[in-house]
């Protein structure tokens, strides 16, 4: 009869036992927040009275980072440099965005939508609940090919924008740069080592099944950075550490020889102004290719605002799309009045009686290129493309001709539709969203005397209207969901006959200088890069739709 008596105890030992684990966890989470909040007050309350000042003026057991660049330092090539990636190389304290842009760009709009509604929970958790929670919302049934690619073609665009230009001078003149971070690995890792050559990266690793992620952290837990620290360099001492004004960051960086702080004031002026923000040209590497939907750094109110609007942004897309069928100037009038802004610089140039049609040269920025260049010149265009899908041919407002990639028999195609009328050709052969362009092909020089060059500009605010690795026949949906597109077209001078093959120049030097022309019209730089080498980047193939016959 002992037994049963036993069992009966079970229960109630294990609810005593939970109960008491959710005590010690709320009571524990208050009194820290309490603690945080005195300490918040005094160091508000002595900031407030001179009197209680240290006689150095510093609050904080190290100096900020601004005092490194005060007096003249030596040569750090044989230094090491440590910091973390939150609140530090990144101005942007919270990592919520970029948890956010795995969830939208590596899962799906529900994913995303999940990790909405969690963020105000977030406020009330401590900095592990919330790690913890973001990672299993985010990575819960992940593919670890989908997070590959979004660490190499999507989230490098955003820490570059991000980066805190006086931290990554400290780090650049330093030769061993280390990364220590709470944040999963796999997040960090692939953009530290590429863009900014960091040695070593340590940081939370997830737990995985199979190709698919659980969304826990593996038997070792969250890192924690001071532990890792003195697990790595043992009983050296790290040259140059950079860290928050934290607790937990005083700890992590106490054991270097230099140690800097940056504190939540100095990022908050960074954001405000542009003095830590790192200038494009100061790119470690230039950002010519990335992929992704979104336009903007996903913030929770930001996010949220995106969510509002794709109810109305879908009706208004569509009524765009049908704009488009309408007559010129019935299209131009209802296109503004929906909040499409096209900006338009410069005149068709007076053709020639030679019986051909004029061939228009664009630089490539979405797959409407040739719609708009059609309305704004109110004339009807042939479009040649490459790899666009079936949908947006049997949706687009113009004729298009697909090419095969033979070269001749691609040239008689063109050929062909040069002397029924007039052609549009984008030399580039994909989009770029940067400022930047690809390599034109010299095909298009062969073709014709009459050629106009046409530099094209896009921008939007919420969604990019390119993709690399998702559906290509949603491109144009996505543009024109923006609230307000911008389309920017100037219309060069006719290029010289004298500069044409048929005033004997080749056709590369043909396309090159036209490349140049258009560059220069739009204050973008001429690349040798290739389709090839985008869809390698960002798509892990080259780019080549294969028909189905």
């Amino acid at each position: 009869m002992a037994k049963p008596a036993m069992k009966s105890m079970v229960f109630p030992m294990v609810l005593l036992r939970l109960v008491k684990w959710l005590l010690y966890r709320l009571l524990a989470n208050s009194c820290y927040r309490a603690a945080v909040k005195l300490k918040n007050s005094t160091t508000s309350f002595f900031h407030k009275n001179p009197s209680f000042k240290s006689p150095n003026n510093q609050y904080s057991l190290y100096p900020n980072l601004t005092k490194y660049f005060v007096f003249p330092h030596h040569d750090n090539s044989q230094k090491t440099f440590v910091c973390d990636v939150q609140g530090t190389l990144l101005r942007t304290q919270s990592f919520f965005p970029f948890f956010m842009l795995v969830a939208f760009e590596g899962g799906s709009i529900i994913r995303a939508f999940f990790l909405l509604l969690s963020s105000p929970f977030l406020w009330f958790l401590d900095f592990e609940l919330k790690l913890r929670l973001m990672i299993f919302i985010t990575f819960c049934g992940l593919r670890l090919k989908d997070m590959e690619t979004v660490g190499r073609a999507v989230l490098p665009k955003f820490y570059l924008e991000n980066l805190n230009f006086h931290v990554y001078q400290v780090m650049d003149s330093c030769g061993a740069k280390m990364v220590f971070t709470s944040v999963p690995r796999v997040m960090v890792e692939g953009f530290l080592k590429e863009y900014l050559s960091v040695d070593d990266v340590k940081g939370t690793e997830l737990h995985v099944i199979g190709n698919f992620f659980t969304g826990l952290v593996s038997g070792s837990g969250l890192l924690v950075k001071h532990r890792a620290l003195k697990q790595v360099f043992g009983e050296k001492r790290p040259d140059i550490g950079i860290g928050t004004s934290s607790f937990h960051d005083h700890l992590f960086i106490s054991p270097c020889q230099e140690a800097y702080v940056v504190s939540r004031e100095e990022n908050s002026k960074a954001a405000s102004s542009s003095s830590s923000v790192m200038p494009r040209e100061k790119y470690p590497k230039p950002l010519v290719f990335h992929d992704g939907r979104l336009a903007f750094l996903p913030t929770p109110l930001a996010t949220l605002a995106m969510f509002m609007w794709i109810p109305l942004g879908i009706p208004l897309a569509i009524y765009r799309m049908f704009i488009g069928f309408l007559p010129y100037n019935a299209a131009i009038f209802l296109g503004s009045s929906s909040g499409l802004n096209v900006r338009v610089v410069g005149t068709d140039p007076p053709r020639s009686q030679n019986g051909k049609g004029v061939l228009y040269v664009c630089t490539h920025r979405t797959l409407l290129d040739p719609v708009f260049l059609s309305v704004v010149l109110k004339k009807p265009l042939t479009a040649v493309t490459y790899s666009l899908s079936r949908m947006s041919e049997l949706i687009a407002p113009i004729k298009t001709v697909r090419l095969s990639r033979d070269r001749a028999q691609d040239g008689e195609k063109m050929q062909e539709m040069l002397s029924l009328g007039d052609l549009v050709v984008c030399p580039e052969g994909t989009t770029c969203r940067e400022p930047y362009l690809l390599r034109f092909s010299s095909l298009f020089a062969e073709l014709a005397d009459e050629i106009v060059p046409v530099a094209i500009d896009t921008s939007v605010s919420m969604f990019y209207g390119t993709t690399a690795s998702g559906l290509k026949c949603l491109d144009p949906f996505f543009f024109l969901m923006n609230p307000v597109p911008t389309y920017r077209i100037k219309i060069l001078e006719k290029v010289p006959r004298e500069l044409t093959c048929a005033g004997g120049k080749s056709s590369f030097e043909v396309a090159n200088y036209i490349q140049r022309q258009l560059g220069e019209a739009l204050g973008f730089e001429c690349t040798t890069l290739t389709r090839r080498d985008k869809y390698l980047m960002l798509a892990g193939n080259e780019g080549i739709v294969q028909n189905k016959n």
